[in-house]
C-alpha cells in the first residue's frame, strides 16, 4: 500500500489588535491598531502612541485609522503634540498610519532601520501668514538656518521628523494642509521616495547634517509662501527641498517640486562658513559644505525665486533637470566651486528678478564651474558670473580657506535661443568660452573683459548618466494642467490646493468685485448662493460678480455659498470714492523737518481722481495706466490724498499698506502714523459707529528709495 505523506498546513497566527483610546499607548509587539477614540490630545506633549520594541511591524486598520489630535476647527498654528514616537528603538514598521492635527505627526530618534509605509500625515502645524496679495509682511520668513537644538521642529512642525538615525525607509506617505512634510535631522544612509508632500507652507523635504540619502520619485509641489503673482515674490525661504548645514553624497532623482519658494535651497550652513562655533584650526573650514550631491532628472520651475540655490559648496552635480519659469534665476550657485551643470533645460527664467541677478544660472564668486551641453531659451541673461566684495562673507573663516574669487569657469557646447543676453561676465577671469550655439539673442556676450581662452572645439552629444532610482511612481509632469507661476495662490494658511472648493476675489474694483470659484469640476449653482446687502449679483459659470444697487459710498455685503459639503463664507465692501490725489517730487526729508517737506507739495507735479486709492508704484514711479510715469521720479516723492465717506452704522475697520512714510487722519484725528522708511507695511484701524456719519479721510504718504506702494482699503471688522 502506498501511504502518501500530505503537508500540513498551520495557518498564520494573525497578529493581535491594539486598541488606542487614550494618551500613551505603549506598543511592544507587532500588532493592529485600531484608534477607537474620536480625539486623542498628547496632553504631556510626548507622543500618544510610544513604539517600545525593537523589529515590531504596526499596521493601522482599514477601518479605525485616524489618530486625530484636536478637534476640527482648531486654529492650525495652536496645534501641539505628537502623534506617534518612536525613541531608542530599531527595525521598527509603521504602515497605513492616520495621524492628523498634531504639531508633529511622527516623531523617530535613534531609530535604525525605520520604515514608514503609506502614512498619511496631513492636517498639521501651520502658521497663519501676515502676508496679503499686496504686500509681503517680514515675519513670515523662515528661519532655517539653525537646527542643533530641534528648532525646525518645535518652531514649524512636520509630518514625519526623523532624526539621528541611519538606513531609514519613507514611502508612499502623504502631507497636506501643514508647514512641513518630511524632516531628516542627521539622518545617512536612507531611502525616501514615492512621497507626495505637496502645497505646504515651508518645506516638502527638510535635511539637516543627512548624507548619503537617495530621494527619488517624490512630489513636492507648491511648497511656498511669500508670492503674490505680479506684486511680490520672494519665497521667505520656503523650497520643496531644503538641505542645510553639510549634506554631501545625497541622490536626489526625478522629483517634481514645481512652484516653491525655491525648488531646491541648498546652503552649506552656518558651521561651514563660522558663523556659530568658529574654530581656532582653520584648516577645517577648507572644503565644507554640500558636497558631491546629485540633482539629476527633477523639475524645479516656476519657483517664486530660484529653481535651484546651492551656494558654498563643493562638487555638486546638477544634471537633465527642467528649470523653467522660475522668478529670479533657473540655478543659483554663489561661492560654488567644481559644480557639474549639464544637461538641463532653462526657459523663461528672470521675469521677476531683482536688479542683474535673473535668467538662467547666476554665479557669484564660483571658480572652476563647468556649464555644458545645457539648452537655454527666453531667459533674461542665459549664463551671468561675476565677483563683488561681499566684505562681510570675505572675512568669515569658510573664505579665507575656500574663495579664489570668480574664475577658471567653462561656458561651452551650450545652445542658447532667444535669450536677452546669452553670457554676461563681470570681474571675473579665466572663463573658457567655446562651442556654444547661439541663436536669436540680440546680445550674445556682455563682458567687461575679454575671456583668456576661447576654444575651437567640436561638441558631441551629451552622455546619459546613471543613478540610482527608487520608487513606481511619475512626479515629473503629472501636474501639467497646474504649469505656471500664475497658479500660486496664497490663502492666509497657506498655497491653495485646487481641489477642495474656494472661493476667490479675483478682482475688486470700486463698485465692483469679481469672485471666482475655484477647484475640481466646480461651477456655482445659483440656488446655492446666499447674498446679503445692498448690492445684485451675477453668476456666469464660476464668476460671481457683485454691485452695489444703488451707487454710494460704502456698502457692506456678505455671501454664503454652498459647494457640495462645503461652505464659503466671504465678506467685503463696494466703496465708490471721489480721491483726490496729488503727488510732488521733494528734497527735504519728512522724517526731519515734515513742514518744510509739506511746502515743497506746492509745486504740484499731477493731479487725479480716482474712485479708490491703490497706488502701486513699484520701482519706477506709478504705472502708467495712471498717466504718471514720465512725471513722477523714481524716488523721493509725495503723495497727498483725500476723500469724503458716508459710513454705514457698525464696526469699520481702515487697513492701509505703505512703502514708506504714511499718516490717516479720520476727521481731525491721527489714525494711523508711521512715518518711518520701512518696506511694505500694513496697517489697521478700527472704529464703531451708532449711526451713519460723513467722514473725510485725508492721507500723506512719502517714498524715500526702492519699492513704492500707498494702498488704503475698508472693511467692516464685526
Amino acid at each position: 500500500m502506498l501511504i502518501l505523506a500530505l503537508p500540513v498546513i498551520i495557518a498564520a497566527t494573525p497578529p493581535p489588535v491594539v486598541t488606542v483610546d487614550r494618551d500613551n499607548v505603549k506598543i511592544s509587539e507587532s500588532c493592529i491598531v485600531e484608534i477607537t477614540a474620536d480625539l486623542i490630545q498628547d496632553r504631556d506633549n510626548n507622543g500618544v502612541i510610544h513604539v517600545a520594541a525593537d523589529g515590531i511591524t504596526i499596521e493601522f486598520s482599514n477601518q479605525h485609522r485616524e489618530l486625530i489630535g484636536a478637534a476640527k476647527g482648531t486654529p492650525w498654528d495652536t496645534l501641539a503634540g505628537i502623534g506617534i514616537r518612536v525613541d531608542g528603538h530599531r527595525n521598527v514598521t509603521i504602515r497605513n498610519a492616520h495621524v492628523h492635527r498634531f504639531k508633529v505627526g511622527i516623531y523617530a530618534t535613534n531609530a535604525d532601520g525605520l520604515v514608514l509605509e503609506n502614512c498619511d500625515v496631513a492636517g498639521g502645524f501651520r502658521h497663519r501668514l501676515r502676508s496679503t496679495p499686496k504686500a509681503e509682511d517680514s515675519g513670515d520668513w523662515l528661519r532655517p538656518h539653525h537646527n542643533d537644538d530641534n528648532e525646525w521642529m518645535s518652531n514649524y512642525g512636520a509630518g514625519i521628523y526623523v532624526e539621528n538615525s541611519k538606513n531609514v525607509t519613507i514611502r508612499g506617505c502623504f502631507a497636506r494642509r501643514r508647514q512641513n512634510g518630511i524632516i531628516l535631522d542627521r539622518v545617512n544612509d536612507s531611502k525616501i521616495y514615492d512621497n507626495d508632500c505637496s502645497f505646504l507652507s515651508g518645506w516638502g523635504l527638510a535635511m539637516w547634517r543627512s548624507n548619503r540619502n537617495v530621494i527619488s520619485r517624490n512630489a513636492f509641489d507648491f511648497c511656498v509662501r511669500g508670492y503674490s503673482h505680479g506684486v511680490y515674490n520672494r519665497g521667505q525661504d520656503s523650497a520643496g527641498i531644503l538641505m542645510f548645514e553639510q549634506c554631501s553624497d545625497n541622490v536626489i532623482a526625478e522629483n517634481s517640486t514645481t512652484h516653491c519658494g525655491d525648488g531646491f535651497f541648498g546652503f552649506a550652513g552656518n558651521e561651514a562658513l563660522g558663523e556659530v562655533n568658529p574654530r581656532d584650526d582653520r584648516q577645517w573650514y577648507k572644503g565644507r559644505g554640500n558636497n558631491n550631491n546629485v540633482l539629476i532628472s527633477n523639475d524645479f520651475s516656476y519657483a517664486a525665486a530660484h529653481g535651484i540655490e546651492m551656494t558654498f559648496s563643493f562638487k555638486n552635480k546638477l544634471i537633465s533637470n527642467r528649470l523653467v519659469g522660475n522668478a529670479i534665476c533657473g540655478i543659483w550657485g554663489g561661492y560654488s566651486q567644481d559644480t557639474l551643470i549639464a544637461g538641463n533645460v532653462l526657459q523663461d527664467n528672470g521675469e521677476m528678478a531683482y536688479g542683474t541677478e535673473r535668467g538662467g544660472i547666476n554665479i557669484e564668486h564660483g571658480r572652476n564651474n563647468r556649464i555644458e551641453h545645457n539648452a537655454f531659451a527666453k531667459n533674461k541673461c542665459g549664463v551671468f558670473l561675476w565677483w563683488d566684495c561681499d566684505e562681510r562673507l570675505l572675512q568669515l573663516p569658510w573664505a579665507t580657506q575656500n574663495e579664489r574669487g570668480s574664475t577658471d569657469n567653462n561656458i561651452t557646447c551650450n545652445q542658447f535661443t532667444d535669450d536677452e543676453i546669452a553670457i554676461q561676465l563681470r570681474r571675473t577671469s579665466g572663463t573658457a568660452i567655446g562651442g556654444n550655439v547661439i541663436t536669436g539673442v540680440a546680445n550674445p556676450y556682455d563682458t567687461d573683459q575679454e575671456p583668456q581662452e576661447w576654444l575651437e572645439m567640436v561638441c558631441g552629444e551629451f552622455a546619459t548618466q546613471t543613478y540610482p532610482i527608487l520608487g513606481d511612481t511619475r512626479p515629473v509632469g503629472a501636474r501639467k494642467h497646474l504649469q505656471g507661476r500664475e497658479h500660486i495662490i496664497m490663502t492666509e494658511w497657506g498655497p491653495y490646493d485646487w481641489q477642495a472648493p474656494y472661493l476667490l476675489l479675483a478682482d475688486a474694483q470700486p463698485g465692483r468685485h469679481v469672485y471666482r470659484l475655484l477647484g475640481r469640476d466646480v461651477h456655482i449653482d445659483p440656488k446655492g448662493v446666499d447674498l446679503s446687502g445692498e448690492v445684485q449679483s451675477e453668476i456666469r459659470d464660476d464668476r460671481l460678480t457683485i454691485t452695489p444697487t444703488a451707487l454710494g459710498s460704502l456698502t457692506p455685503y456678505r455671501i454664503e455659498m454652498i459647494v457640495g459639503d462645503d461652505k464659503l463664507v466671504r465678506q467685503g465692501v463696494l466703496s465708490r470714492a471721489d480721491w483726490t490725489i496729488q503727488v510732488f517730487a521733494y528734497q527735504t526729508d519728512p522724517r526731519e523737518d515734515v513742514e518744510a517737506w509739506r511746502a515743497e507739495a506746492a509745486d504740484i507735479l499731477y493731479t487725479m481722481h480716482d474712485e479708490s486709492l491703490d497706488l502701486r508704484f513699484g520701482t519706477g514711479g506709478l504705472d502708467d495706466a495712471k498717466q504718471l510715469a514720465k512725471v513722477l521720479p523714481k524716488d523721493h516723492f509725495g503723495t497727498f490724498a483725500s476723500a469724503t465717506l458716508t459710513f454705514p452704522a457698525g464696526k469699520w475697520r481702515i487697513n492701509t499698506t505703505s512703502d514708506d512714510g504714511i499718516r490717516v487722519w479720520l476727521g481731525d484725528d491721527l489714525v494711523i502714523d508711521d512715518w518711518t522708511w520701512h518696506p511694505p507695511k500694513q496697517h489697521a484701524y478700527e472704529f464703531t459707529l451708532n449711526e451713519p456719519k460723513q467722514i473725510p479721510i485725508r492721507v500723506e504718504h512719502f517714498e524715500l528709495d526702492g519699492y513704492a506702494i500707498l494702498s488704503l482699503e475698508i472693511e467692516t471688522a464685526d
